[in-house]
């Protein structure tokens, strides 16, 4: 996707092209990085590349859980160890597992989107964590995807400062090399150091 969402007039598809936008700043971040890369954290944080993904992952499908309603069925001390669990990839994990399953999240959320009929439709605010506001019933399906937009675009931008740190590449640099741009005077595609 170039670096711009398309200029679509329909509400539902330009909400889901933002979103789209967001996931590939995510993505791209991962870019040509080893598995090793992919786990460090280079900042004073504990976020890295591959725990960025994993969690941008499972926040979709928990968003994607309580529009539908669905329960996965876990105690809350079974749902606070996967939100550590989350931000980082198990010695079992690969890069490339995280990534096919982000894009399976992500279809599934446009499957699941584009069978609501009313983006206005109830989804009952969770009572069981103290960010949830407690004086508020119901937020929309709209609602739900704008702030998913919201915190992938805060993920985007946190692997965008992790990415920077690890090896120095940007994001327009490693979306041309993602995407295959030609290379111009002005922006270099990605390239692996020699």
């Amino acid at each position: 996707m170039p670096g711009w969402a398309p200029p679509l007039t329909g509400e539902r598809e330009l909400l889901l092209a933002y979103l789209a936008q967001q996931r590939d700043g995510i993505r791209n971040a991962a870019y040509g990085l080893t598995e090793e890369q992919a786990r460090l954290t280079p900042t004073v944080s504990a976020l890295s590349i591959g725990g960025l993904i994993k969690h941008a992952t499972s926040v979709e499908q928990g968003w994607i859980d309580l529009v539908l309603q669905r329960d996965r069925g876990r105690s809350q001390a079974e749902q606070e160890s996967d939100y550590q669990a989350n931000f980082r990839l198990e010695p079992d994990e690969t890069v490339a597992e995280t990534l096919a399953r982000y894009g399976e999240v992500a279809e599934h959320t446009e499957a699941v989107i584009a069978e609501i009929a009313d983006l206005g439709q109830a989804v009952p605010v969770p009572k069981d964590a103290p960010w949830f506001p407690q004086d508020v019933e119901a937020w929309s399906v709209r609602w739900v995807l704008l702030h998913l937009i919201e915190e992938t675009a805060r993920h985007a931008g946190h692997a965008d400062i992790i990415r920077e740190s690890i090896d120095g590449a940007t994001m327009y640099a490693l979306m041309a090399a993602a995407e295959g741009w030609p290379a111009t005077d002005w922006l270099q595609p990605w390239e692996p150091a020699s």
